[in-house]
């Protein structure tokens, strides 16, 4: 079990717009505008690839580093027309990622919600050296707290949980809350949105 979705990466598109509709689309095009001309973007689990075609209306002279350990996501992602924006494909897990380049924003779109607790650590603090200061963090992920954790999201999230376990693909059982470790390195929270009932959360924080 190694969070790697080659199984369902033709059908992946699919079945999240089947439950979620666009919001997990949404959640993402929405912390665009923030992405500046020129930037340097590091994409860590970016699974098909369609951001790339959004970040191509936003902005060209991207140089953008896709990190996703699932080939069958990383041929996918090959065909997008992502104009002409720069975009190195790296076809490993971000564990195994090395590089000394320093980016200007990270995105990891639902990508801590694959990680049990330990490895999502190790995970956070190796982005964290990766990112410029003032460099921006885009995360998005699935979100449960006290005031949003409705009993219709902890049955929708142990379906998923179970899906995925049934498939053998992720090694995650359980949410992990991220923001501790954003508040613990110093980030700041630049915007926070919520979709789909609070239950997908935006979170755009600066180094």
């Amino acid at each position: 079990m190694n969070n790697n979705y080659d199984k369902i990466a033709g059908h992946y598109d699919a079945l999240s717009r089947l439950v979620f509709f666009k919001s997990q689309v949404n959640a993402q095009i929405n912390q665009l505008p923030y992405i500046q001309e020129g930037n340097s973007i590091l994409i860590v689990g970016g699974g098909t690839g369609w951001i790339l075609e959004e970040l191509s209306k936003i902005c060209t002279g991207l140089k953008i580093v896709y990190v996703e350990i699932s080939a069958k996501m990383i041929a996918l992602s090959q065909k997008r027309n992502y104009k002409n924006n720069h975009v190195e494909f790296v076809n490993i897990g971000i564990e195994d990622f090395k590089t000394d380049v320093l980016f200007d924003a990270i995105l990891t779109p639902f990508l801590f919600d694959n990680f049990a607790e330990q490895r999502a650590a190790k995970v956070f603090e190796q982005l964290n050296e990766y990112l410029k200061k003032d460099g921006l963090w885009f995360l998005v992920d699935f979100s449960l707290n006290k005031t949003n954790g409705n009993w219709w999201k902890w049955l929708l999230l142990r379906s998923m949980y179970g899906f995925f376990k049934l498939l053998d693909i992720v090694e995650a059982h359980q949410l992990i809350d991220m923001n501790p470790y954003f508040l613990k390195a110093s980030y700041l929270t630049v915007e926070e949105r919520l979709y789909y009932g609070g239950f997908i959360k935006a979170t755009i924080f600066r180094k």
